[in-house]
Parts: C-alpha cells; structure tokens; sequence
C-alpha cells in the first residue's frame, strides 16, 4: 500500500487534544491519511455516526494513551466501546490495533478479550520517546510495507505559547501550541529554522469594515494555500552573511543584479546582538540572489513567499487585524508604538531593529511577522485583488515587475502598516533601505 491510502484513526481523549492535533499533522505530513474528529469532522455531521465509518475505513486504531487518559475507565468506555463495536462486524484482524503511549504511563489491557476480536497489536508503543515517530513508522512499515516514497528529514517539534489581546490591549488570551520544523544546515554552527505550515483555505484582504484599511487590500478573496515550509523568522545577518560569502554558489554571474552579495549590508549591524537581527538593506534582487545560492546549496528549492502564502502564514487561521487580536502593543511587537491603532496605550518606539524571537509568535509559531523588517514577496504590484489567483501562488502576469509588495512593516513603520492584509505600495525592487528583510519558503513535497 501507499501512505497516501493507508487511513489512521486517532482515538484520544479530550485531555490529550493538543498532542494528537500535533500527531495528526506529523502523520499527515510524512503522507499518511490520519482521522480525527477534530479535523474530519464537518460541522453538523453526527459523531455517531462518523466515527464508526471513519473506524471501518481505517487500516489502523491508534490509541493514544497518557497518565491523564490512559486509566480512565469512562474514555476506555466512550472511546474505545465505538471502535470494538465497528470492529466486531468486520473480519477479524482487519485492523491494525496500536496502544501508543503519549508519555510514560501504565497502560490497561486495551484488547477487551471478552469481546473476543483478534485484533493484532503493538505493546507499548511510546510516541513520547525521542525515536516515537519513528517507532509507529517501523510498525506500519512492518505490517503494510508501504510503497517506498521520497525519504523525508525525522521533523523535529518545538513548544511555543501565543497571547491574544483585546482592543485596549489587554491580554484575554494564552496558549500553549506545537509547531514542527526541520533544521538547514549552512555551515559553521549556523542553521536556517523552517516550519511546517499546513495547507488550508482562508479569506486573502481586508473586509470594507476594518480599521484604516485600504482599497488595495480587497476585495477578499478565498485562497486555498497548499502545504510548505518558511522560516522561523526573517533571515538573520549570521545566516544572509553563511551564504552570501559562497561565491562558489552563484547561479547565473551574468545575470544582472543577481551577482553580488554585499557580507554586511545591514544598517544595524555594529550592535552586540547584530547576528541575531534581521538582515536589512538587501533589495528584492539580493533576496532573489541569495535563494537560488541557498538552493543550490542544499539541493532543495528555496525562494521568496507569495504574498497569498506570506499572508496566510502570518494570519496562522485568525481573522483580526493581527494575529494577536484587534489591536498590537510594544510589547508584542517593534513598530512605531508611540502611535496607537485602537485604544492601547502608546508603547516604547525603539528606532531600529531588534533580535529575532524577541517577541510572541502566532499560532504556527512564526515570529516577528508583525514589525521588525518589511519582508520581500515575490509577486508583482497589483493595484487591487481583482482577477488575483486562489492557489496561493505569486501573481506576476499584469503586474508592474518594476514593484513587489513587501509585507508585516518594520520597526519604522506606524501601526495600521502591522496589520496581516496591509500591502506597502511604494517599494521598488531595486530599493534598499534599513527596513526591508525577508525570509525564505522552502517548497513543499521536494525530498528532505
């Protein structure tokens, strides 16, 4: 069997949602079909009566247990009772059983005997270990011999919390969320961090009813973003200087502006921590210079967000103004806070650019996606969304390539310009200025 056909159920207790959700976009993303409620489950459908099909259709009955669920007799009961009901009218040994253990914890004989199903299963499969993927992984392999497909790099996953404000800034909300990523390396101890981002669909632009909107911003659009990867945070000075140092890596040195690399363009640069700040001062042809070298470098295709994809992954599923709410603070974010948007008090305006992952990421765990440093897309200027693609790709035909929209403002830049849908008009490709970064997109589905 191929992955892509080989459906995993996720039964799971309430109290163990946050992990499962992470579980299921970790399957999902090595190319398994994985089944959960929470995500398969369509608003009015009865859970009844979806359950039981999504059990009979499934290949394997994942149980994910931990010390909070795992000797619950009621979640055994409510849970489990579902699955060994739609197994009992199915032939014995159709289903792959798998107890799979979340954290250390004792686990309770799952196989119900009584019920007398010859269901095959795994003894203590422990996802909470360091090699836990990889031990379903080896379970599945031995028990479906799945197609052999493009090998993929283990993800690695990370924990994060986001805060969510309301329009006086106060904090109404904090959470704790996971995020997977893989690890590039670009030499000398420097790495690139880059997320997974999961597919999905959202609304592109600004409703005619948000706060000091503007017409280039509509009219909202659906979208539908295909799965990819982008960076943690805009690329840092260390990272631009690894590889705008490789020569040896230029693409086309006939290519013009798209030869060299400045090593220190950056305006703040002479600051203790200045490794870790944004790299600024690098136009759009420098961004594009220094992603085909990264390309050709790791091997893997590297080069600047849509703007439909940069938006996407800065709204991380809100529909807010920003991804912290209905307003943004100094304390969220390094922008003009002097200036106010909504009824927050003012905050400190720092005058340059600061660290990266200084301040609260969104829900996908990316940072510094409001503020800091514009950040280059590579679509053309368009004056408006009128004819604009629903793929989530650049859109470059009718536009003028003399322009491309940076997004997210800069430590420069008042408020209003933070916002997730606000698009900058006025930057030419060829400009370089203190507040213009970017960060990269690596595409999605090419082997790891």
């Amino acid at each position: 069997m191929k992955k892509s056909e080989i459906q995993i159920f996720l039964a799971h207790a309430s109290e163990d949602k946050p992990a499962v959700l992470a579980l299921y976009d970790r399957l999902k993303q090595a190319g398994y079909k994985p089944w959960l409620d929470k995500k398969d489950l369509i608003p009015g459908q009865n859970w009844r009566d979806e359950i039981p099909k999504a059990i009979k259709a499934s290949q394997i009955f994942l149980a994910c247990l931990s010390a909070k669920s795992a000797n619950k007799q009621g979640y055994i009961q409510r849970e489990l009772r579902i699955a060994l009901d739609t197994l009992g009218e199915m032939l014995p040994g159709t289903i792959f059983f798998i107890p799979m253990r979340l954290e250390e914890c004792e686990i309770p004989d799952l196989r119900l005997a009584e019920v007398g199903l010859n269901l095959r299963d795994i003894h203590r499969l422990d996802y909470w270990e360091e090699d836990g993927f990889e031990q379903l992984e080896r379970a599945i392999t031995h028990q479906f011999n799945p197609e052999p497909e493009e090998p993929k790099q283990l993800l690695s996953v990370f924990n994060f919390q986001i805060v969510g404000v309301n329009a006086k800034g106060e904090q109404i909300k904090k959470e704790s969320k996971q995020s997977q990523y893989f690890s590039e390396d670009l030499g000398n101890g420097i790495t690139l961090e880059m997320l997974a981002i999961p597919g999905g669909t959202f609304l592109m632009g600004s409703p005619q009813d948000e706060k000091d909107s503007f017409g280039d911003e509509r009219p909202q659009h659906e979208v539908n973003v295909p799965p990819f990867f982008i960076g943690k945070y805009p690329i840092t000075q260390e990272q631009w200087r690894a590889i705008a140092s490789r020569t040896d890596l230029k693409v086309d040195p006939s290519a013009p502006l798209r030869v060299n690399l400045d090593l220190n363009p950056a305006y703040f640069k002479d600051r203790p921590d200045s490794d870790r700040r944004p790299v600024e001062q690098v136009n759009w042809y420098d961004a594009i210079e220094f992603c085909a070298r990264l390309s050709k470098l790791t091997g893997r295709e590297y080069r600047l967000p849509s703007e439909a994809e940069w938006e996407y992954a800065c709204r991380a599923g809100t529909t807010t103004p920003f991804y912290f709410g209905e307003t943004i603070t100094g304390e969220l974010a390094n922008y003009r806070a002097s200036e106010t948007y909504a009824g927050e008090a003012k905050g400190e305006y720092r005058e340059e650019t600061t660290p990266v992952g200084q301040f609260p990421p969104n829900a996908f765990g990316l940072y510094d996606m409001h503020g800091n440093v514009w950040e280059w897309c590579a679509d053309t200027w368009h004056d408006n969304y009128d004819g604009a693609p629903t793929d989530g790709s650049a859109w470059i035909e009718n536009g003028d390539d003399n322009r491309s929209p940076p997004r997210g403002c800069s430590w420069f830049s008042l408020p209003d310009f933070c916002r997730s849908a606000f698009r900058y008009f006025l930057n030419r490709r060829v400009n370089r200025s203190s507040y213009n970064g970017f960060r990269v997109v690596c595409v999605f589905g090419r082997t790891l």
